[in-house]
């Protein structure tokens, strides 16, 4: 995303990429007011025309709603947000709904001070910027799987299978080699300009296929990296480990499963983690935190609360202190572990007594 203006109060934005999308669903909550350009029907408009009624003519505006509901579902096209307008030429007072999509601009204006949640959310997508996708593929032998990896998650794309054909050990080359052949001329039609491609897998099978790609066309750059497994966990291996952190070393994902993993290591091993909310807000308030990880709904939830602090407060104490805050997703599948741990831990820089 772009971030055009920038006040205490008030944040005016350009959407770059889909991604920049999640990041606005969790900052366009109940009560922000939201400004961009929509359509409305003028009823003074409407007139007759030889005794039939014409229709009320649809007109741009640029309508500021404050807002009731946002709707928004995983690596969906557009992000809606629902509320009364409140400043239009037209129909204020009534409901209204802005779809925001790839290329909108908007205009946010919290009733004071930008929360320094969303703040540093914001920040940092727009820092980011427009990331490249790359196209995740593991491949076995009998399977091939196709995962879209974003800044905040990985979308799973198609499974090809090999099953059936009859086949007999003095045939079953060839038909592995058509299974490969035909996959890669349908992994070309999702495959972008400039969306890099990252095989992974057991075995040897993942280089056949690299060939079988550019056989297809493929120009674009084709990476191969060894997985101990198959399937959507060789995809979380690649994460987990950097096997190719020259190609998705810059994306969110990557850090949020990093220090994911390193907290659960922490867990496993007595280290210097602490997890509850006991534990968590002790540590925040003697200055220990060095990187709190913290589902990004969560932290925004006034109803939810550490203690007897909400996790925005916490994670005021965390950045006070000199430390950080990792906002993450649970459209991967080291957010969704997360989950298991109450949607928070934190890293420490020392073990508490």
């Amino acid at each position: 995303m772009k971030i055009l203006q920038l006040s205490d109060s008030s944040c005016r934005i350009r959407v770059d990429d889909q991604d920049d999308l999640w990041v606005l669903a969790q900052v366009c909550r109940k009560g922000i007011q939201i400004g961009m350009l929509g359509h409305r029907r003028d009823s003074t408009t409407g007139n007759k025309d030889g005794g039939r009624a014409k229709e009320t003519e649809r007109k741009t505006m640029w309508i500021v709603l404050e807002i009731e509901q946002n709707e928004y579902h995983s690596f969906s096209e557009s992000l809606r947000t629902t509320g009364i307008i409140i400043e239009a030429p037209i129909d204020q007072g009534r409901h209204h709904t802005h779809s925001i999509e790839m290329n909108s601009e908007i205009q946010l204006n919290w009733k004071d001070i930008i929360p320094i949640e969303d703040r540093e959310l914001l920040q940092k997508s727009a820092d980011l910027g427009a990331k490249v996708k790359v196209l995740l593929i593991v491949v076995e032998n009998d399977e091939i799987q196709l995962f879209e990896v974003t800044p905040n998650g990985l979308k799973d794309g198609t499974e090809f299978n090999l099953r059936g054909g009859g086949k007999r050990e003095g045939d079953s080359a060839p038909t592995r080699d058509s299974f490969f052949e035909d996959t890669a001329k349908e992994t070309m039609l999702v495959v972008r300009p400039g969306m890099p491609l990252l095989l992974c897998g057991p075995g040897s099978a993942r280089e056949r296929f690299a060939e079988a790609l550019k056989n297809a066309g493929c120009k674009e750059i084709i990476r191969t990296v060894s997985t101990s497994i198959g399937g959507r966990a060789a995809a979380n291996e690649v994460l987990r480990e950097g096997l190719a952190d020259d190609i998705l070393g810059e994306h969110t994902i990557v850090r949020q499963t990093r220090l994911i993993e390193d907290a659960l290591s922490r867990v496993g091993t007595g280290g210097a983690v602490a997890y509850g909310a006991l534990e968590i807000l002790d540590a925040a308030e003697q200055g220990a935190v060095e990187t709190l990880i913290i589902l990004a709904d969560l932290l925004r939830d006034g109803t939810q609360y550490c203690v007897d602090k909400t996790w925005s407060t916490v994670s005021e104490l965390v950045l006070e202190s000199g430390g950080e805050v990792e906002q993450s997703s649970t459209d991967h599948d080291a957010g969704a572990q997360l989950l298991g741990f109450g949607g928070v831990i934190a890293l420490l820089r020392w073990k508490l007594e």
